[in-house]
């Protein structure tokens, strides 16, 4: 079976966890292949928006242990030890850096890595019957994946300090009213909801969204003046596209654009 299931529509790939008997908890061939495909999508003119979900009752919770401990007992390899990012920072890096919007659908619980895995996403949809939880705290372990840097910036540093410390849950009236999420969807229509939004986004314009997305993740660390010069190096890129002239003509002509890309 296999651990990644990728299915591309109208634009839309949809990267579904297909680990249902381990909560779709993240093994090595799961974690890689997660990677692989964020780089794929990211290079692929095919593919506007990207989803991410869960096979089963679970969005992701996060490591498998039992992996871990099969890990440990065997060793780690040079090129691991040397690592100072591992897997938890290139599976953020990898959602950060992907060119295209990056959906994240929790359909189910999701806890310490398959938490941070969602919150690295550029944008979060919640099953009314999914919950969440930073988690680390109750086995004895402080954040990874990204948590720390996320989360405050989504909820506010003191309400990230609660959540990570005392690793409780956060269910879905409570996750959209703190803003962790951007909607909330009755879990029997929850898949066709979210699909709807991504076909919706994927329908935009593809250079306009790339330089959106890069605009929006350099603005967390640049000051004003760089970011006002990117903000007008990209609008003047945008200007000599196929994009814009199709924008402009549809408003004119009354009529829904359509972008290529151009």
């Amino acid at each position: 079976m296999e651990e990644l299931v990728i299915d591309t529509q109208n634009g839309v790939r949809t990267l579904t966890l297909n680990r249902p008997e381990r909560l779709n908890a993240l093994n090595d061939p799961l974690r890689s292949e997660i990677e692989r495909v964020l780089t794929e999508a990211s290079a692929d003119d095919d593919v506007r928006v990207v989803v991410i979900t869960g096979k089963g009752r679970a969005f992701c919770t996060g490591l498998d242990l039992a992996d871990l401990e099969k890990r440990s007992a065997s060793g780690s390899s040079r090129h691991g030890r040397l690592d100072d990012l591992g897997w938890v920072g290139r599976q953020a890096l990898g959602i950060v850096h992907c060119d295209k919007p990056v959906i994240a659908a929790i359909n189910g619980v999701a806890a310490g890595a398959g938490f941070a895995l969602a919150l690295a996403c550029d944008l979060r949809f919640m099953s009314d019957r999914a919950r969440v939880t930073a988690g680390y705290i109750r086995r004895g372990l402080s954040p990874d994946a990204g948590m720390s840097y996320f989360l405050p910036r989504l909820v506010g540093l003191t309400r990230a300090a609660e959540m990570i410390f005392t690793g409780r849950d956060v269910y879905p009236d409570e996750a959209q009213r703190i803003g962790l999420v951007n909607d909330v969807f009755p879990d029997e229509e929850f898949h066709e909801r979210v699909m709807e939004f991504a076909r919706q986004l994927a329908s935009g314009p593809p250079i306009a969204q790339t330089l959106s997305k890069r605009l929006l993740v350099q603005s967390l660390e640049t000051d004003l003046v760089t970011l006002l010069k990117q903000e007008y190096s990209s609008i003047t890129f945008c200007f000599g596209t196929q994009d814009v002239k199709e924008g402009i003509d549809a408003f004119l002509e009354k009529r829904n654009p359509e972008f290529r890309g151009e």
